[in-house]
């Protein structure tokens, strides 16, 4: 075998100039549509999740032992969201100060669940998952309890810590 020629420094032949302006041409088109990709792959590992304090009543107006639906604004509305910016929890008043709260959506695909009072349970329509009165699995598909949301009382308020909606896929 042998071997190819070594060539002499000198000006660069018209082959060796396309070749590298065809390096340099593909690594700029790969770093302007790889880096934006990137980014977008890892931008939800570094943004925080917008959690906001909101009230949905007074003290007074809910009943110990009972479950109500209360609606508030979701933490992070978009400017044009319009009505779908409203969300809503089950809220239940368990003692004279003490307040629970549950996310609306059912862990399975994140349907809306309701409250079937007379049953003490939690009830997803799309595909029977159910749940106790504690938010805990009763039977269905659901993988995870229903999510809780913060409570407080202040100033004669009930105040919920509103978050992003939990879903588990």
């Amino acid at each position: 075998m042998t071997a190819e020629p070594r060539r002499p420094p000198g000006p660069l032949t018209r082959k060796d100039f396309l070749a590298r302006l065809t390096i340099a041409v593909s690594a700029l088109g790969a770093a302007v549509i790889g880096v934006p990709f990137v980014g977008f792959l890892l931008a939800p590992f570094f943004e925080r999740q917008p959690q906001a304090w909101r009230a949905v009543g007074r003290v007074e107006s809910f009943q110990i032992g009972t479950t109500v639906k209360v609606s508030f604004i979701d933490a992070s509305p978009l400017p044009w969201a319009g009505v779908v910016a409203r969300t809503a929890a089950w809220l239940r008043r368990e003692t004279q100060d003490s307040f629970i709260a549950f996310s609306v959506n059912c862990t399975h695909f994140g349907c809306p669940v309701r409250w079937l009072p007379t049953a003490a349970l939690f009830m997803c329509p799309c595909h029977g998952g159910v749940y106790y009165g504690d938010g805990t699995v009763a039977a269905g598909p659901p993988p995870k309890p229903l999510p809780q949301y913060p409570v407080r009382v202040r100033n004669g308020l009930v105040e919920i810590r509103t978050s992003p909606i939990p879903i588990s896929p």
